[in-house]
C-alpha cells in the first residue's frame, strides 16, 4: 500500500476515536525498518485500546496488513506495527516520560497536506475508472443578415401586440339627436316638500313690502277713533244753537 494512503488511514482512524496530540514523523534518514512514526495520546486505558483497535480495523478494511500489536493488556502504551508505519498510542504521563518526539522527531510530516494529496489521488483514480462521455458540439450557425423587410415585419408585430387605446368620451349639453339637456330636478327638503325658489329682486325699481299685523291693527283703531269723533262733534254743537234762539 502507498505510504501516503496508509498514513491517511491511520490518522483518520485515530481522529474517529478522538485521539489527542497526533504527530507524524519521517524516519527514512534514521532507520530502514520503517518510514513513518505516528504518536498519539489517549486519556484512559479504555481509549488507548479503542484507538489501537480503530487503526487495526481501518487498515484491514482497506487491504493493509497488520504485522503485530503490543501492550493491549495494560493499555498504558499500545504499539501497532503496520510495516511502513509504527503507531504508538500512549497515555499522557507515559508519553511525557519517554519523549519519543525527541528520538524520532527530526522531520515532522504535515498529515493535513498528506491527507489532501491522497484524497486527490483517490478522486483521480475514480474519475479514470468512470467511462468518459463525449459531448457533441454543434457547429455554429452563420449570423443572419437583417433586412428592411424583416424590420418592417417586426414593427407590425409589435404594433399588433400593443392594446388599442379607448377613445375619450366628451360630455355635451344636449343629446346627439339635438334634444336639449334636461334640467336638474329641484332639491327636496327634509320634510319631503320641494324647496321654494328664492324670489328675484328687480334692480333699479321700488320694492313693495306687505304691512305687518300690528300696523294693520293700529290703522283700524285710528279709523274707528276718527269715526267716533266725527259722530260726537254735531251733538255738542246743537245746544249752543238752542241758546242763541232763546235769547
Amino acid at each position: 500500500m502507498d505510504i501516503k494512503k496508509l498514513q491517511t488511514l491511520v490518522i483518520d482512524a485515530l481522529e474517529d476515536v478522538k485521539a489527542q496530540d497526533i504527530q507524524l514523523f519521517e524516519t527514512t534518514h534514521l532507520t530502514s525498518l520503517f518510514d513513518r512514526v505516528c504518536i498519539a495520546s489517549g486519556t484512559s486505558n479504555r481509549q488507548t485500546k479503542a484507538l489501537a483497535a480503530s487503526v487495526r480495523d481501518k487498515v484491514k478494511e482497506n487491504g493493509g496488513t497488520i504485522i503485530s500489536m503490543e501492550g493491549e493488556a495494560t493499555g498504558e502504551w499500545v504499539l501497532v506495527d503496520l510495516g511502513d508505519i509504527v503507531v504508538h498510542i500512549m497515555q499522557p504521563a507515559i508519553r511525557a516520560y519517554y519523549r519519543l518526539e525527541e528520538l524520532w522527531g527530526d522531520k515532522p510530516v504535515k498529515f493535513g497536506a498528506a491527507k489532501r494529496t491522497s484524497a486527490k489521488k483517490v478522486e483521480v483514480e475514480e474519475e479514470d475508472d468512470k467511462p468518459k462521455r463525449v459531448r457533441k458540439v454543434a457547429g455554429k450557425a452563420a449570423p443572419l443578415e437583417v433586412t428592411h423587410d424583416m424590420m418592417a415585419i417586426q414593427t407590425t408585430l409589435d404594433d399588433e401586440k400593443k392594446p388599442a387605446r379607448k377613445p375619450r368620451v366628451t360630455k355635451t349639453t344636449g343629446d346627439a339627436d339635438g334634444k336639449p339637456a334636461r334640467k336638474p330636478a329641484a332639491r327636496k327638503a327634509a320634510d319631503g316638500t320641494t324647496a321654494a325658489k328664492p324670489a328675484k329682486i328687480p334692480t333699479g325699481g321700488r320694492v313693495k313690502v306687505a304691512a305687518t299685523k300690528t300696523a294693520v291693527a293700529s290703522a283700524k283703531q285710528a279709523a274707528e277713533k276718527r269715526t267716533a269723533n266725527a259722530a260726537a262733534a254735531p251733538a255738542k254743537r246743537a245746544p249752543a244753537r238752542k241758546k242763541a234762539t232763546e235769547e
